[in-house]
């Protein structure tokens, strides 16, 4: 299973991924996490490859191979449509967030995007924000997401809660959990 993690820095997609992984390792898959990240401390573009499998040699994933797209913004998640395979899905927040270019007006936001997306590509669009919250901090929007994912993957829920108590602070857990459990419910 090849899985792209997509965002901007600051958005949680490490985190992500290393709850992704950890929860393929318990599933007892050989599991390779690469993390290629941009100018991520100025909201630049932030990529992680999850791949797991019965042998996984690779962390990396080429355009036309990932199996599923979590993107944590449109505009990332267009970028990330070339690497989508033929008959994959893609989970994409509905948040958009200015990339320097369009906040110095050099350019605009791409409009229409959503729809860009949908045209090639089986697209659940999910208003994270929304839910994170919800949830209680905007910064809960990458375990939303991790909760949509989950909802369509054969895994007990519990193992995924298990954890993300083992993996975000402790005092974050339930309000982490409760991101999770509205992703999951959607």
């Amino acid at each position: 299973m090849n899985i792209m993690i997509v965002g901007v820095g600051g958005q949680g997609t490490l985190l992500a991924s290393r709850i992704l992984g950890k929860v393929a390792i318990k599933q007892g898959y050989d599991v390779k996490v690469s993390e290629v990240h941009g100018m991520s401390q100025r909201g630049g573009s932030v990529v992680t490859y999850v791949k797991y499998g019965e042998k996984v040699y690779s962390p990396i994933i080429d355009k036309g191979e990932a199996d599923l797209v979590l993107a944590f913004e449109m505009l990332e998640a267009m970028r990330a449509l070339p690497y989508l395979k033929k008959g994959g899905k893609m989970i994409a927040n509905t948040q958009k967030m200015n990339p320097m270019p369009v906040i110095t007006g050099a350019m605009p936001y791409p409009e229409d995007i959503e729809q860009k997306i949908s045209a090639k590509a089986d697209l659940l669009a999910v208003d994270a924000l929304s839910l994170a919250e919800q949830a209680g901090t905007i910064k809960a929007v990458n375990v939303v997401l991790i909760g949509v994912l989950a909802a369509s993957m054969d895994v007990d829920k519990e193992v995924w809660v298990d954890v993300i108590r083992e993996t975000v602070p402790e005092r974050f857990i339930d309000l982490n959990i409760k991101a999770f459990e509205l992703g999951y419910n959607l």
